[in-house]
């Protein structure tokens, strides 16, 4: 049964129709409707009318609605995770984690959803402030356009929706075309759980299609995840309003020669291969000071070639297809571009459908494409540097600036990095792709700007008012 768009409470069916497919087997999995021009602006009248709603709504009420949808959601904790892994091809493992954490992140917003305040302060500090006192508080910016992507589909979905009504907006949901179904499950819930109908949409949209939404003023706000592409498009189309955009990055992590060699390679087979390393932090770049690049290179490749590749239904799977054969073929063209210029790999294989094996390069050199560009696929290089200076360089010689990681004991150079690595998120003896959703997480350069985590995304949803009293 082909499933419907939610427009202001009113579930909706349309003529144009997409199949999703399992990317695993290219197996049909379900089908959604694709909205209309005319459902995208139905959607918009309705987020106008319910932001005279959600605007009023008092704290307690918009954090009961998000408890509500926690609640719901762990009811359909196995359905979310079936659907996961079918339509996306994410490994079990994986599927369960990115739920466990969307349950999370919704009750964050639950909690900071009372804890919206403001200020009290003084203004005296000339003359012309005496008699007089200054106040602010936050008020809700309108609706809010949430643009997510194909390989966190709940979670991500998630720290639109949880900040969103927390903050008291309207939200028009508009998930990746590749992994539609998950986001139709949680329209659902949002429905369920309370939120004014009128307030809440969940558009399947083309992405073409979608500019209609992204020029018109009734959005005040865009929240996007995706290819940098996509999101400096959207932002010069944007006019005046408030857009956060959330985009990729090519993570690098330095390992020290006083680090822990092998916790750091445990941790970096992880994290550069989760998600069959279809993810924004991924580890791709490994840094390895010189004197223990041997050691350390062996150690991660052992740790990589323990890990298992195949059907990601399976529990014992580590990687399982990338999110289709076409995303495959563009990371093996990159392998074989690199290994053609003079790069070695280490660990590797043949592709298989969308199925891209995990792979390891050496003596790789800056201007290829699995260094200076966004791999977003099972691949890693390792290189070695020779001073610490070198390894910082190397680093911020990227157009990314998303998250790093290092590994060292020395906290002269921990500091030294928090102060000179230019990205967003600084991880010490941890990977770039650590992430806990109630931190600030977010870029700088091509990776975007403004801060995901509820209680610093609840900021950009919300604008800042003063107040000035006259006391005399």
């Amino acid at each position: 049964m082909t499933r419907k768009n939610l427009i202001g409470g009113e579930w909706r069916g349309s003529d144009d129709v997409m199949e999703v497919r399992f990317p695993y087997d290219g197996s049909v999995v379900d089908a959604v409707s694709m909205a209309s021009a005319s459902d995208m602006d139905d959607a918009m009248a309705a987020a106008a009318r319910g932001f005279e709603v959600t605007r009023q709504l008092p704290s307690h009420r918009r954090s009961e609605i998000l408890q509500n949808i926690v609640r719901l959601l762990r009811e359909r904790f196995d359905e979310v995770v079936e659907t996961m892994i079918l339509e996306g091809g994410k490994n079990r493992k994986t599927a369960l984690g990115e739920t466990a954490r969307a349950l999370e992140t919704l009750k964050v917003s639950s909690e900071e959803a009372r804890r919206i305040g403001g200020e009290v302060f003084s203004i005296d500090w000339t003359a012309a402030g005496e008699n007089r006192q200054g106040f602010t508080r936050r008020q809700p910016v309108g609706p809010v356009l949430g643009i997510t992507p194909f390989n966190y589909p709940v979670n991500l979905a998630c720290h639109k929706l949880g900040p969103a009504i927390a903050a008291g907006n309207p939200i028009i949901l508009k998930p990746a075309e590749k992994t539609p179904l998950s986001s139709v499950i949680l329209a659902e819930i949002v429905l369920e759980a309370g939120f004014p109908p009128e307030a809440f949409s969940m558009l399947n949209a083309w992405g073409a299609d979608t500019e209609i939404m992204v020029t018109d003023p009734r959005i005040a706000m865009i929240s996007f995840t995706g290819s940098g592409r996509v999101g400096w498009a959207l932002k010069s189309k944007a006019g005046q309003k408030k857009v956060t955009l959330e985009l990729g990055g090519n993570a690098g992590v330095i390992v020290h020669d006083d680090a822990n060699l092998a916790d750091a390679a445990g941790q970096a087979a992880a994290g550069a291969f989760a998600n069959a390393g279809q993810n924004c932090i991924s580890v791709q770049r490994l840094l390895i000071q010189r004197g223990v690049f041997e050691e350390f290179t062996d150690l991660f490749v052992g740790q990589v070639g323990a890990l298992k590749l195949g059907d990601p239904r399976d529990p014992d799977v580590d990687i399982g297809p990338m999110i289709s054969p076409g995303d495959a073929e563009r990371a093996e063209a990159w392998v074989n571009e690199a290994r053609a210029a003079g790069a070695s790999e280490l660990l590797g294989g043949e592709r298989d459908g969308s199925i891209f094996p995990p792979t390891v390069m050496s003596e790789t050199s800056a201007d290829m494409r699995v260094n200076c560009e966004e791999v977003f696929a099972p691949i890693v290089t390792v290189s070695p540097y020779e001073t610490w200076d070198d390894a910082l360089a190397t680093i911020n010689d990227s157009p990314y600036g998303l998250q790093a990681g290092v590994f060292t004991s020395d906290i002269k150079r921990v500091m030294d990095a928090w102060e000179r690595v230019d990205v967003g998120g600084l991880h010490i003896n941890s990977v770039s792709t650590f992430r806990v959703d109630h931190m600030p997480y977010g870029g700088v350069k091509a990776s975007g700007y403004g801060r995901e985590g509820i209680k610093y995304a609840i900021e950009d949803m919300t604008e800042l008012r003063l107040m000035t009293l006259n006391l005399a």
